[in-house]
């Protein structure tokens, strides 16, 4: 289940996108345009402003986004959208249109989207001000004018929507790292706030292990100038810059439900073309083979670290090791068994948890709760793979690294490449990796048992 605050603003976004295009299809219906095909036109109209939208991150807003800022992407927004509903006219050869009623049209669309987006924009801030919802639980380490600059401003503009929980003090004697690791994780903190020149090198780089192994933001106050890399982005709070070290690409809204579409269909299509004569096939024969169900369902970690029934065929005998990793020549595994888990056909039931969006198609695995205890103190950066859903396949999988764990350099590189696919990820590198996937079970691989 996604986090509150991103289910919230998952929300905000629908909302928004089909409200604007029921504003341009009102519009479009009552002003005499003179259009031959209707249907065709409202088509057009509402697709292209999605596309666009999407492209230009036209529904990215966030707390502390400017009211300039928003007049910049309406122009932006518009000025494609004209050149593209004008390109309708010769496209689909439509003379009878009235290139002055058209005009109208847009000048409506401009004035009554803008007007829609500036007063919702207002509207939940106010919202925000008064009913404290979806507040971010933050923490802050330092105690200097900077700092208090920053509280203060998160203080009086409730808009930013943070809730401050408490502020540690690093050169008093009762600081200890650990007692702030252990106060955010039982008190449920979602950000953390450091003041860069009272911590030392060692500090920062233990904070930022901790909040890459326990999903926690971690963000600097820039009180020195020597923090300032390409790596970092940078975020002003009225005129108040902030430092964030981390921002997937999965993190934009779009991306996501972009990436949700792609799962769906093409679940769906596995579904209908595939697992609709492929599984009552493959129950007959497992029921054939060995005594016990058909599926296997297993509570692995998945998105934020929450618990989910990991669907799979059964290939094992019924034993009572379900935490145990399957290893070479593994007694437990039935003849049909080996053969579903050489074809990698054991894990096609998963179609079922992306469907139900507890998956993706492509993700970091997931691994057992066993290995989460294991790897999470062992290898640094593990736990950032529940940044993402879980996949059925991923990069480390499409680059050979599957199956047993035999060695540490086993999931150290398999955590490398998890990080890797969180930072870059493209729907391009999502169909680049089912296609090698499809690949490797087509030649086989050695570490499939």
């Amino acid at each position: 289940m996604l986090p509150k605050d991103v289910r919230f603003s998952n929300s905000i976004h629908v909302i928004n996108v089909l409200l604007d295009i029921a504003i341009i299809n009102l519009l479009a219906y009552y002003l005499p345009i003179l259009f031959k095909y209707p249907i065709l036109f409202h088509s057009y109209i509402s697709i292209t402003w999605v596309v666009i939208s999407f492209r230009n991150n036209f529904y990215v807003i966030y707390p502390n986004t400017k009211v300039t800022y928003i007049l910049k992407l309406s122009v932006r927004q518009f000025l494609f959208y004209f050149l593209v509903v004008y390109a309708f006219i010769g496209f689909f050869k439509q003379p009878n249109i009235s290139r002055l009623n058209l005009g109208i049209f847009f000048v409506s669309v401009c004035a009554v989207v803008f007007f829609v987006k500036i007063i919702g924009y207002f509207s939940l801030i106010e919202y925000r001000r008064r009913s404290k919802y979806n507040l971010t639980k933050y923490i802050v380490v330092g105690d200097n004018r900077k700092v208090d600059q920053a509280i203060k401003i998160f203080k009086n503009n409730h808009q930013y929507g943070f809730q401050l929980a408490k502020q540690f003090v690093p050169n008093s004697k009762d600081f200890k790292m650990d007692n702030c690791f252990a106060y955010v994780q039982e008190n449920n903190i979602n950000e953390i706030f450091c003041s860069i020149n009272q911590l030392d090198d060692n500090q920062i780089k233990e904070f930022v292990n901790f909040a890459d192994n326990h999903l926690v933001k971690l963000k600097f106050i820039p009180d020195n100038k020597q923090i300032f890399t390409k790596f970092l982005k940078l975020e002003y709070y009225e005129y108040f810059p902030i430092l964030s070290l981390r921002e997937s690409p999965l993190d934009n809204t779009f991306n996501r439900l972009y990436k949700r579409l792609f799962d769906t269909i093409f679940a769906l299509l596995v579904f209908i073309f595939l697992l609709a004569w492929l599984m009552p096939l493959i129950g007959l024969l497992i029921k054939l083979d060995s005594k016990g169900p058909i599926y296997f369902r297993q509570n692995r970690p998945g998105f934020n670290e929450e618990g989910f029934g990991c669907y799979k065929f059964r290939t094992m005998r019924m034993n009572n090791e379900t935490e145990k990793s399957a290893t070479r020549n593994d007694p437990r595994i039935t003849r049909f068994g080996a053969f579903l888990r050489r074809t990698s056909i054991d894990e096609l039931p998963q179609f079922v948890n992306v469907l139900l969006g507890q998956m993706s198609v492509v993700g970091p695995r997931p691994h057992l709760w066993r290995q989460n205890q294991e790897y999470n103190s062992t290898v640094q950066k593990y736990m950032l793979r529940h940044y993402v859903k879980p996949g059925i396949t991923g990069l480390a999988q499409a680059k050979g690294y599957r199956g047993e764990i035999e060695t540490e350099e086993d999931i150290i590189n398999r955590t490398r490449y998890d990080f890797f696919y969180i930072e870059n990820w493209s729907m391009l590198l999502d169909l680049k990796i089912v296609i090698q996937t499809i690949v490797n079970v087509i030649k086989g691989e050695d570490k499939a048992y």
